[in-house]
């Protein structure tokens, strides 16, 4: 089977650790996302991938080649943003199979568990023109919600409506027949959710919901990019591409951590990261040579690359770039974004009246 994965988008609201490096490569429970995808896809029979690029795109091929994790992969970039459908539409000139083979289609912002063979069987044993892969969630008003029949077959797509009528959602995996990505307009801008969808609906073509609530997490912004990560390193979700057992903590290669030092929560201490004694860090995600002095805590944060926290700062649901700096005695709350290379001096930020 082959599978188109979406990953041309420019992750802004993941600013700024997306400055740098596209959001599918960024790394997640010690790999790149986009490991765990490929890895996942391979175990669900998927033999070869076309990347649909556009930012960045030069870094997806130099991070993977021409094959990773057990699947070939071949690159189609966009000159300009097509949205979703016409990005689909794009990379399908890379495909090799039939007209009436499925095709399955992955969001590069995706970290799910559902089962993707079952999926690709309703899709067969229906005969449908698209399947796409639903899951149940409290607020369906945030994402594009699909009732559908008894039978399964899709009856309408609501994309982020204020009036749900159901709580299921498009889940952002689908299993297309060939031909039927050949509907979609070459070259425009097309919206498979406000578009494609609703048109297949409207002229009769057969869409079916596969409806399954396991793990899954859109991992778009900040906070969720942190959950996924801490959810891989405990076990929350399997996924072949880690790279150690699930547990309170991954260490990573040349990472140190100071015996009196508190690492849990399923934190990830990224390459020659250092952790001094007496430095608390819970449920976070440390890059390479990221550095937490003593007496420092971080909790559900992100330290990029060489970033550097200071002795007694305490950093609470905060992403720092780049080589950013917090000096010693800084208090940083949930949602601050601190931008590559900016040095915060001691004490400058306190929400506490103790300084």
């Amino acid at each position: 089977m082959e599978a188109i994965l979406l990953v041309g988008g420019q992750g802004t609201r993941l600013r700024p650790l997306t400055i740098s490096t596209p959001k599918p490569l960024l790394p997640t429970a010690g790999v790149a996302f986009l490991a765990h995808q490929l890895a996942r896809a391979h175990a669900s029979g998927v033999e070869r991938i076309v990347f649909a690029t556009s930012y960045r795109a030069e870094m997806f091929e130099a991070a993977f080649g021409a094959h990773a994790h057990g699947v070939d992969l071949a690159y189609v970039s966009e000159r300009e943003p097509l949205g979703t459908g016409g990005a689909i539409r794009n990379a399908a000139r890379a495909l090799t199979c039939g007209p009436d083979d499925p095709v399955l289609i992955l969001n590069g912002d995706i970290l799910s568990g559902h089962d993707v063979r079952a999926q690709v069987k309703l899709h067969e044993e229906a005969g449908a023109a698209v399947t796409l892969h639903l899951t149940e969630v409290d607020d369906p008003s945030r994402f594009g919600c699909v009732p559908t029949s008894d039978d399964g077959r899709v009856t309408a797509f609501l994309e982020k409506t204020s009036h749900p009528v159901t709580n299921q959602i498009n889940a952002g995996c689908y299993v297309f027949r060939r031909s039927a990505i050949d509907t979609i307009p070459e070259d425009e801008v097309v919206s498979v959710e406000r578009e494609t969808f609703p048109s297949l609906i409207a002229s009769g073509a057969l869409v079916m919901g596969h409806v399954e609530s396991a793990y899954w997490l859109d991992v778009g912004t900040p906070e969720a990019f942190v959950q996924g990560s801490r959810d891989l390193v405990l076990g929350a979700l399997t996924s072949p591409a880690m790279p150690g057992d699930p547990g309170e903590r991954l260490i990573l290669p040349g990472a140190q951590v100071a015996p009196g030092a508190v690492v849990r929560g399923g934190t990830t201490v990224g390459r020659n990261a250092v952790i001094e004694a007496g430095a608390t860090v819970v449920g976070s995600v440390l890059l390479e040579n990221a550095f937490v002095a003593e007496g420092a805590t971080v909790c559900d944060s992100v330290l990029s690359r060489g970033a550097r926290v200071g002795p007694g700062a305490v950093l609470d649901g905060v992403v720092l770039g780049d080589g950013a700096v917090v000096g010693p005695g800084n208090e940083l709350r949930p949602g601050l974004r601190i931008w590559p290379g900016i040095e915060l001096p001691p004490t400058a930020i306190r929400f506490s009246t103790d300084a």
